[in-house]
């Protein structure tokens, strides 16, 4: 397996408005050095202004696809070998983020904020994972969660190489 396959992280963003929450997690992409985002649907990608505003320089540095579905996206990334594409949402069905086991390379779904991730795309999924959930709204703006759910898993890396 090559340097790049062995933490490679995809991020799917399905269905999101915001071009100010898509250009955080082309920082967030960045930051954790992640291979790419991948925007499906009506997700803003570069070139946008509000997008660029928001993500500094960082989506000149972070790969983009475009695809018609979070499904589509899916079943590509399926083509290319990914070990584990997992949904992000909140629910019964979920694992939480920093408990889950991750393999690579791995694509990471964030939906709608509203929507979440499309059920078709799920069922196609490997799992569910998500964030606990304690207040009684049990929703957070993507990126932010998108942030937890991606150093959650740099921290598990980190951690089961210290163990090996």
């Amino acid at each position: 397996m090559t340097q790049q396959n062995y933490r490679q992280i995809s991020i799917i963003l399905d269905r999101l408005r915001s071009a100010h929450n898509t250009g955080n997690i082309f920082r967030l992409a960045d930051a954790v050095g992640a291979y790419e985002v991948i925007a499906c649907g009506y997700t803003p990608c570069p070139p946008h202004p509000k997008l660029t505003k928001t993500a500094m320089g960082s989506e000149k540095y972070v790969k983009c696809r475009h695809f018609e579905s979070s499904l589509e996206a899916v079943r590509v990334l399926r083509n290319e070998n990914y070990r584990m594409i997992l949904a992000v949402e909140t629910g019964e069905n979920s694992v939480c983020a920093w408990q889950k086991d991750y393999l690579f390379p791995l694509a990471l779904i964030f939906g709608n904020e509203a929507l979440g991730v499309d059920k078709d795309t799920v069922s196609e999924c490997d799992g569910i994972i998500g964030l606990p959930m304690l207040g009684k709204k049990i929703s957070i703006n993507v990126g932010n969660c998108a942030a937890a759910v991606l150093y959650s898993v740099l921290a598990r890396e980190r951690n089961s190489k210290i163990k090996s």
